[in-house]
């Protein structure tokens, strides 16, 4: 990660401008650095060095400037003056991003392993214990490339995307042509509506903002959303950002009779994964166990 980080403040914006420093400072032959993952689809130098950016992004020292290109941050300037003999997990867990990155990577409620994600394997781990880890590590890193990539969209493409999202969560029935963006000037704060019945007699309409992170969704923003809810004569509506909602945003929905459900940019980040939305199975693993239906019972011989 020292390595990455110092290669990116010294201008190289890109994992692949990267990668050939890399490979001279590791002493990396060709033959090496052509192996691929088991999954044949990249080789382990561009993922290790995707992995480093990923670690030192989710630490706040890399900051991406636009769709694959990364800048060091003020705190990652600090760091490199300080001269560290090295750059490791512990060394990021001293930056408070890097540790709620670390905490969101814990197994879901759902999950079943009810262990804490560690960024190396510990000898109490299971293999299911390590799948379970490394799945959430992977789902977090993914994340934020999602919104990475949202941020770099048109604001038409932006609407549109939240539009797909939503049939396919199944509103509308799933039904392409009851989704529409109308996102344009003079919109009145609407940017897409998905009709739950085909005569359009209940919608649910839907606003959109693409805000920085460190950018959040204002009181104001809401009222202005509830203000062309009830021009529309609606009482349903999302609001979608990719950024957050400030607490009085969130506590203004609890003064208005309208229904209004917020996404912020993590949980819509994390719908897209889940319905299939801007993303695609790289690879499937199976894990089977065995069939103790099959063997019960009474021998036939």
């Amino acid at each position: 990660m020292l390595p990455m980080l110092r290669l990116i403040a010294s201008g190289h914006a890109t994992i692949s401008q990267c990668e050939p420093e890399l490979r001279q400072l590791f002493g990396i032959s060709d033959e090496e650095a052509s192996t691929l993952l088991p999954s044949g689809k990249q080789t382990y130098v561009a993922n290790r060095a995707h992995w480093a950016r990923t670690y030192l992004s989710q630490a706040g020292l890399v900051v991406a400037v636009k769709r694959g290109h990364y800048s060091v941050s003020e705190q990652g300037r600090e760091l490199l003056a300080a001269n560290p003999a090295t750059v490791n997990v512990d060394t990021l867990k001293k930056f408070p991003r890097f540790n709620e990155f670390l905490k969101r990577s814990q197994p879901r409620p759902d999950e079943t392993a009810e262990v804490a994600v560690q960024p190396s394997a510990s000898k109490q781990d299971t293999p299911d214990d390590l799948i379970a880890n490394a799945h959430s590590q992977i789902e977090d890193a993914l994340v934020a490339d999602l919104l990475e990539a949202v941020q770099a969209l048109s604001s038409s493409r932006f609407e549109q995307l939240i539009v797909d999202l939503l049939l396919a969560m199944g509103y509308g029935g799933g039904d392409r042509a009851m989704g529409e963006r109308i996102g344009k000037s003079g919109d009145g704060g609407i940017d897409g509506i998905i009709n739950e019945d085909a005569l359009g007699l209940d919608a649910v309409y839907i606003q959109a903002k693409r805000y920085a992170p460190d950018s959040k969704v204002g009181r104001p923003d809401l009222q202005k959303f509830v203000g062309s809810l009830t021009g529309e004569g609606a009482n349903k509506g999302v609001f979608v950002t990719t950024s957050d909602f400030s607490k009085e945003a969130r506590d203004y929905l609890n003064k208005v009779q309208h229904r209004i459900v917020l996404i912020n940019g993590d949980r819509l980040a994390r719908l897209m994964i889940q319905h299939e939305v801007g993303v695609r199975a790289r690879k499937t693993y199976v894990l089977r166990s065995v069939d103790e239906d099959y063997f019960a019972g009474s021998d036939l011989g």
